[in-house]
């Protein structure tokens, strides 16, 4: 349906904003996209520094079928903007010094590596990623793309029956340990939940679809690096008219008779029929509208599960390392303690498990010749007191962990380094208690339980991104944009 004579206003240039922004140029929207920063991307920029290329933001590439989906609505494919290449291994877990799994992109020799460790556990890993995959069809087939606008359109008889077989009521945990006993090989089942905000323990077991992403579909990688993404989205926005103002920074929405009419920012006032938020949703609320205007109060994210934020480290090393792989993954012992520190009783955690990038293995040109390009993610609690010595003693602590499990100097070698946590995702992205990724995925914040797209309060005020339907991720941002577009043009097209 056509959209021509409306003008939208997108706050914020992430995945979401830029993906929204594409969605209604294309059905005729003059769209202008506001961001406070000098770039597009959101949490997906760039930072360059003395020849290194480091992803400021997400480093897995996971679910390209939603990437291509979204691609093909404009006549387009992804290797229209960047080349993929699928990793091979998909990553490295290291459980200690001693103790180091490579995982395959090989299924089979994936279930090899289940069973020698497990007796039987090679059959229950298959019999496991069939019950993922069969998950992740009815979720993307029937619930993910779907708006929920009422209590009703989540607790529908078609649902609960389904429900059931996603099992929505379980904890992702406790159905893994249906197929897997050993603890060590339920951990690799299990990290991708960190990436979606949550913890095994209180997210529904319905992901395990993630599984599925994980071993089925494989891992990616954009050559270039993840920034290859916000150009590829930038460059569809601008074919399509979008404009694009950097280093605006909006003050407020602009309401009018019960309806956003445009927004304040830093340099003026720009007026439009309608004003989409890919800005941090308690943020927008808070700071960009009255008390009168807000869906949600601050009582309201006061009570949330809020996902962990992270200390980032960004590491250029004047050396090779031999002991890693693209993506490499510490499962700590302490394991429970790491997510009870996160979720239950926040606090700095004393042995973290942690996430470690390496591009430069993949790709040559994010670091120079003979060089090491490091990312380092250690998952944290949101809303912990962020000081320079807290983020120095983690520095410390973390590049010396991975010197002891790889037995190669680091610290040493060091030419570049950058440390980013809670303050860093507060001044940067306006982040509710500095969290690197928004609402946890529990059952209670999952469908119809997260944040609307639509303000209750004001006419033409949409909200997209990770803190909506569907939730955390790039595919699911892309996807609530896909769900918002089809609702606004519902209402103005």
């Amino acid at each position: 349906m056509s959209m021509r004579s409306k003008s939208a206003i997108v706050v914020g240039s992430g995945i979401g904003g830029m993906s929204a922004a594409a969605l209604l140029a294309q059905r005729g929207c003059r769209v202008t996209v506001i961001e406070k920063n000098d770039q597009p991307g959101g949490r997906m920029i760039v930072y360059r520094d003395r020849g290194f290329v480091f992803d400021m933001g997400p480093s897995w590439y996971l679910m390209p079928e939603v990437f291509e989906d979204f691609f093909r609505e404009f006549g387009k494919s992804p290797s229209d903007y960047y080349k993929l290449k699928r990793l091979d291994p998909s990553y490295k877990v290291f459980y200690g010094p001693d103790r180091q799994l490579i995982i395959p992109a090989d299924l089979e020799r994936t279930r090899e590596i289940f069973e020698s460790i497990e007796p039987g556990s090679g059959n229950k890993l298959k019999e496991y990623l069939e019950s993922a995959k069969y998950q992740y069809d009815i979720a993307m087939g029937q619930f993910i793309y779907k708006e929920y606008s009422s209590i009703f359109d989540f607790l529908n008889r078609k649902l609960m029956f389904e429900g059931t077989k996603l099992h929505i009521f379980d904890s992702l945990d406790g159905y893994i340990k249906r197929f897997i006993k050993d603890k060590d090989l339920r951990k690799i089942l299990e990290y991708t939940i960190v990436f979606l905000g949550g913890s095994p323990y209180n997210s529904p077991a319905m992901y395990a679809l993630m599984s599925h992403v994980d071993f089925n579909l494989g891992v990616w990688y954009p050559m270039g690096g993840m920034g290859e993404l916000s150009k590829a989205f930038h460059k569809l926005c601008v074919d399509l008219g979008v404009e694009f103002k950097f280093g605006e920074e909006v003050k407020r929405v602009i309401v009018e008779n019960g309806s956003a009419v445009g927004v304040e920012t830093s340099d003026g006032r720009i007026g439009s029929d309608m004003v989409i938020m890919n800005a941090d949703y308690p943020h927008a609320e808070m700071e960009f509208l009255e008390k009168k205007d807000r869906s949600y109060d601050e009582r309201y994210w006061k009570k949330k599960a809020i996902a962990p934020s992270c200390v980032l480290m960004y590491i250029g090393l004047d050396r090779r390392l031999e002991g890693l792989e693209h993506h490499n993954l510490y499962l700590s012992g302490s394991w429970d303690e790491h997510f009870i520190s996160i979720f239950d009783r926040p606090a700095w955690p004393e042995d973290p498990s942690y996430y470690v990038s390496c591009p430069s293995k993949t790709d040559p040109s994010v670091a120079p010749e003979d060089h090491e390009n490091l990312f380092f993610l250690v998952p944290v609690a949101a809303g912990l007191e962020d000081t320079d010595d807290v983020r120095e003693r983690y520095f410390q602590r973390t590049v010396r962990h991975l010197e002891k499990l790889t037995g190669e100097k680091i610290m040493d070698h060091i030419i570049s380094k950058r440390i980013v946590t809670h303050r860093d995702f507060s001044s940067l992205y306006n982040a509710y208690k500095g969290t690197a990724l928004g609402l946890a995925h529990t059952l209670r914040q999952t469908a119809v339980f997260r944040p609307g797209h639509r303000s209750k309060k004001v006419g033409s005020l949409y909200y997209t991104g990770q803190y909506t339907h569907p939730g955390i991720g790039v595919p699911m941002v892309m996807i609530s944009s896909k769900i918002l577009t089809e609702e606004i043009v519902k209402d103005h097209g």
